[in-house]
């Protein structure tokens, strides 16, 4: 008998499940195969794969219309990637009464302080199929603009986010944005609030370096699991609605040492990679260890972890200005939307 790969005895065996970082058509099909429930799409994952992979998509592209605007060009091809990934997952959305399935759908980067025009760009985005998760950045503006389309019945997935703060926030937003949807009468729909956890580790190691902090990368590499695993004991006591997604890994390590959490791994391909090469520890409850108190002593003498770790370490107005989000936003905006809009058809 054929022994499960480890992405499929995750998903068979314990309650973790995982996502698919990436819109690439091959690859999600490879990643269905393992037991995929769902996919990760952002400017930069989508940019990738029209640059290498045209061929793969000429033929979806052939009618676009001439006289778009480049905005109106980077939002078309957004849909054009994530409807062909919603309708290989739509069976899954299917098979589970969408609960599982969803794909991701990032709004524009550069309205991150813009909540009216999120909304708009949300509800657009919503029409093109069941199963898509409108992705806001968690700032202040996100926020609001992730009440209003909870309470509209849109399923939600917030980003560049890596905080304890944030992910809160983003559970009290949704609470309240469900309870004005059932108050309405309408069907809420979901809301993944996203943990970056490489993303902070990155971060977090410039700021130990930058300032000389006594701070080894071991530490630094259970600075984003410290963080998760809060975030994630919080969300258990206060049973919010909202699901956790751990997103950006950076090794295996984040996939091993989460294990048995009832969250969501978003996995790219390279760690997809990883993971299904044998000897892979399979501990069906790592979620339960937690991070050595010395090593939690030492990565608080770095001011910006202690704002990701506590929860009042930032009030909602600063989590645009958190470094690890300006960074994100930048990329996300440079390196995917603006391509978006400069791509040759």
């Amino acid at each position: 008998m054929v022994k499960d790969s480890y992405l499929q005895w995750l998903v068979k065996e314990i309650k973790t499940t995982w996502w698919h970082d990436s819109g690439d058509p091959d690859e999600l099909q490879q990643a269905l195969l393992h037991g995929a429930t769902g996919v990760t799409t952002n400017p930069v994952l989508i940019s990738k794969t029209l640059h290498s992979s045209p061929e793969k998509w000429n033929h979806l592209l052939k009618d676009i219309k001439k006289d778009l605007s480049s905005q109106e060009q980077a939002e078309f091809l957004v849909s054009v990637v994530v409807k062909n990934a919603a309708k290989m997952f739509k069976p899954e959305y299917e098979r589970t009464s969408g609960k599982l399935g969803y794909v991701c759908a990032q709004v524009n980067p550069a309205i991150a302080r813009d909540t009216e025009a999120m909304i708009s760009m949300a509800r657009r985005f919503h029409s093109w199929a069941p199963n898509i998760a409108v992705k806001f950045p968690v700032t202040a503006a996100g926020l609001d603009a992730l009440e209003e389309c909870a309470s509209e019945g849109i399923t939600i997935t917030a980003t560049v986010s890596f905080t304890v703060p944030q992910v809160i926030a983003v559970a009290e937003r949704f609470r309240k944005g469900k309870q004005r949807a059932q108050q309405a009468g309408k069907i809420p729909g979901q809301c993944f609030a996203v943990i970056m956890i490489g993303r902070l580790d990155d971060y977090l190691r410039d700021m130990a370096n930058d300032s000389k902090a006594n701070i080894n990368e071991s530490d630094i590499r259970q600075a984003g699991l410290a963080v998760t695993k809060r975030a994630y004991s919080i969300f258990k006591k206060h049973d919010y609605e909202a699901t956790l997604v751990v997103a950006a890994l950076r090794g295996t390590y984040h996939m091993e040492e989460l294990t048995g959490a009832e969250l969501i791994m978003s996995i790219h391909p390279k760690y997809q990679t990883l993971l299904l090469q044998p000897g892979i520890p399979r501990d069906p409850q790592r979620i339960d260890v937690s991070i050595d108190s010395e090593v939690i002593n030492r990565l608080e003498t770095i001011p910006e972890f202690v704002r990701a770790y506590e929860p009042e370490g930032m009030k909602p107005e600063e989590f645009v200005t958190y470094g690890a989000a300006q960074r994100t936003l930048t990329q996300f905006s440079q390196a995917g939307w603006m391509q978006l809009e400069e791509y040759r058809i």
